[in-house]
């Protein structure tokens, strides 16, 4: 048996009273979904681990297996093993995005959707004017990037600007760790030192971006500038057995994603990365692209780990058409086209569909509640669940597994 998980980051949602009281789930015209419903079995998870923020980071790497008490450093390191910077023992690896302030206040986390190309000019423009031996800014995607502080503590409380739309950015600045106390032989900053330079750092960004030629061209045509950098989810080097190592089934690997975020996971786990031509992590990514991409990997490989970013990002922006609409291209072009083929293969083929994590379109923000999910393969014995959504897998045939125990199961199967 050979398995794919495709995941919908931040697919689940609330119930929305302009949808007539349904979620987006519910509401979206979803027919592979619903029909893998009927033919499999379904039920909920728990993803994020009791203490963690409910961030795609912990969610993803909950999904697969890992026990985040033991593995979890945070975001920055993950991306960092991403984009193919190697983390020396002294580092702090932080995520930076590029974010839009506009009257005091956070208006977006992203900085106007940058491209990857605008991002970089960015960055570089950063590194010039504030990088030194201690701090280096290092280009990811779009407005996703990383810094690296040497000898920076990761005992430091960041607020991850896709959580506080519409905040005042001034109440949000860093700080150390409530009763952090730091070790007086470590050769690292203390919390408050690597504080007060991250914060040094976003004041000096905002005079740095919002004077360059870039934004001021897209202020003049009246664009969202991205004007300030935001570092947060930071930590050191993680320590990760591979997925190999945790699940003898799966003796080969892939991750496919469009962020940085879930290539690193998948590089800690020990799964190839496949990067696909056109992937975005947007609702405008190729997802033709992807959905071949996996359909190759499941070829010749035991796993695959599909990951689709457009719901999340919908979600952040509180635009509900626009979300409905990635649940949809994510069963029109992604499910389809994948069960279509696996369905015919002598090898059998185990598909898991779900989310990470809810981003309710009107809370603009991930939230710590379970998500629905789909197991399906040849031979399986449907439940009485009828449709793929949040309400209709309560009474799913899995009931309300936790954490590791959805990994565990699959890969029983």
């Amino acid at each position: 048996m050979k398995h794919i998980i495709i995941l919908g980051d931040g697919m689940a949602d609330h119930a929305v009273r302009a949808l007539g009281n349904k979620t987006l789930l519910q509401y979206a015209d979803k027919p592979y979904m619903d029909m893998l419903a009927r033919k499999g079995k379904t039920g909920r998870l728990i993803t994020i681990p009791e203490g963690f923020h409910p961030g795609s980071e912990v969610a993803n790497t909950a999904i697969l297996g890992y026990d985040l008490n033991k593995v979890y450093e945070g975001r920055g390191p993950l991306e960092a093993a991403s984009i193919g910077y190697e983390m020396q023992p002294d580092d702090l690896a932080l995520r930076c995005n590029l974010i839009t302030i506009e009257n005091g206040v956070i208006k977006n986390h992203h900085g106007g959707h940058l491209t990857t190309e605008e991002g970089d000019e960015l960055v570089q423009l950063l590194n010039k004017k504030l990088g030194s031996d201690k701090v280096k800014f290092i280009t990811g995607i779009q407005y996703r990037h990383l810094l690296i502080i040497k000898g920076g503590n990761k005992h430091i409380e960041c607020a991850p600007p896709h959580d506080h739309p519409g905040e005042p950015w001034k109440e949000l600045l860093i700080k150390p760790e409530k009763n952090w106390v730091d070790n007086p032989q470590s050769e690292r900053m203390t919390a408050q030192e690597t504080a007060d330079l991250l914060n040094d750092l976003i004041l000096k960004s905002q005079k740095i971006l919002g004077e360059c030629p870039f934004n001021k061209n897209r202020h003049a045509n009246h664009q969202d500038m991205a004007n300030c950098i935001w570092p947060w989810g930071g930590g050191y080097r993680p320590e990760m057995d591979t997925l190999a190592h945790k699940y003898p089934q799966i003796k080969t690997g892939s991750v496919i994603s469009a962020v940085d975020l879930i290539r690193g996971i998948g590089h800690y786990a020990g799964l190839n990365v496949i990067k696909v031509k056109g992937a975005t992590g947007l609702a405008n990514t190729n997802y033709e692209g992807k959905a071949q991409a996996a359909i190759d990997a499941l070829k010749k490989e035991d796993f695959v780990f599909l990951h689709l970013e457009a719901s999340d990002e919908a979600g952040h922006d509180g635009d509900i058409d626009l979300k409905i609409k990635t649940i949809e291209y994510l069963d029109h072009r992604i499910v389809e086209p994948i069960y279509n083929e696996v369905k015919t293969w002598n090898t059998p083929v185990c598909i898991a569909i779900l989310p990470d994590h809810p981003t309710p379109v009107e809370i603009r923000t991930h939230v710590s509640e379970p998500v629905p999910f789909i197991i399906w393969y040849p031979g399986i014995v449907p439940d009485n669940v009828q449709l793929y959504d949040e309400i209709s897998c309560v009474n799913g045939s899995y009931g309300l597994l936790k954490l590791h125990e959805f990994m565990d199961m699959l890969m029983k199967i």
